[in-house]
């Protein structure tokens, strides 16, 4: 079972892009473009629990088909067991993090779209 909400797994697919984009909405002028969004996408994944971080692993690897999603209680359960380096360097060094975690919620029946474009309804 997933333990961590789609939300939550769209706010950082959203910041990857981001962060892969250059886009630093942050930032008070053109230096060190990518910076402010790092850091928030850093401190994000830093800032989950173990087993949500557990879980935004194993999407990611259903997404990059390492798992099936049939198997995402196994993947879960690896990832909490394999965890040898801080989960956000982790998935920060993995260069195509959106799109991976977009296709796993895709491959486990979860509207990436739909629960992005909730996230960036203007308020």
């Amino acid at each position: 079972m997933l333990e961590i909400s789609p939300d939550k797994i769209a706010h950082v697919i959203i910041r990857a892009r981001e962060y892969d984009s250059g886009v630093n909405a942050w930032a008070h002028s053109g230096q060190r473009t990518g910076h402010g969004t790092r850091t928030e996408l850093h401190e994000f994944i830093a800032s989950l629990n173990e087993d949500e971080q557990a879980s935004l692993v194993a999407v990611m690897w259903i997404g990059r088909d390492t798992f099936g999603p049939e198997e995402l209680d196994e993947a879960i359960e690896t990832a909490k067991v394999e965890r040898s380096s801080p989960t956000e360097d982790y998935l920060m060094g993995e260069p195509q993090l959106a799109d991976y975690l977009e296709a796993g919620m895709d491959a486990l029946g979860i509207s990436p779209e739909d629960t992005e474009d909730a996230l960036q309804r203007p308020v």
